[in-house]
């Protein structure tokens, strides 16, 4: 690769960093091409991707810019032999999941650490966060706690005209 080649992938690693609301980086070594296929089809279910790049780039990307370089400095030191990145660019936890799912399946994949919203995360705290509910999830139940007790209220409040007709209702069979 020629130096325009070089400067260029620098670039587009910068803008993927800057664009990505999480980098996982994970080791691949033993996987098959289409192994990495069908991992690349499972993470775009999640607006994520998993790319290949040069580490000496990958951490030149990081350290010239500085708003890579205050939130990816944590990955420069796990940048270390046959390493591939999976920018999240969606649900950082719904791509977490899909690559620890897959990284069971397939024992020679690893993952080596990340960073979500800024902050450094080891494999165990990925696990962690993909054992949460997706995004969605946890909003509807936020939004299903809010509006709960007012569901209550308003069920109270028509138990006494409910009442009241059954009642009258109940007159009006014994006169019949």
């Amino acid at each position: 690769m020629n130096r325009e080649g070089k400067v260029q992938l620098k670039t587009e690693l910068s803008e993927r960093l800057n664009k990505a609301n999480a980098v996982i980086m994970a080791e691949y070594r033993g996987l098959t091409v289409g192994q990495l296929t069908e991992l690349r089809e499972e993470l775009r279910k999640s607006k994520a991707e998993f790319k290949v790049s040069k580490n000496r780039i990958l951490k030149i990307a990081i350290n010239e810019d500085d708003q890579n370089k205050e939130n990816y400095s944590s990955l420069v030191e796990h940048l270390t032999g046959p390493l591939g990145a999976v920018y999240a660019f969606g649900d950082a936890a719904a791509a977490a999941k899909s690559l620890l799912k897959f990284g069971e399946d397939n024992e020679a994949f690893k993952v080596k650490a990340g960073v979500m919203d800024g902050a450094a995360v080891n494999p165990a705290q990925l696990k962690a966060i993909s054992d949460l509910p997706s995004k969605d999830v946890l909003l509807g139940q936020i939004v299903g706690s809010l509006i709960s007790p007012h569901r209550g209220l308003v069920t109270v409040l028509s138990g006494v005209h409910r009442n009241l007709v059954q009642v009258l209702a109940a007159i009006r069979d014994k006169k019949q």
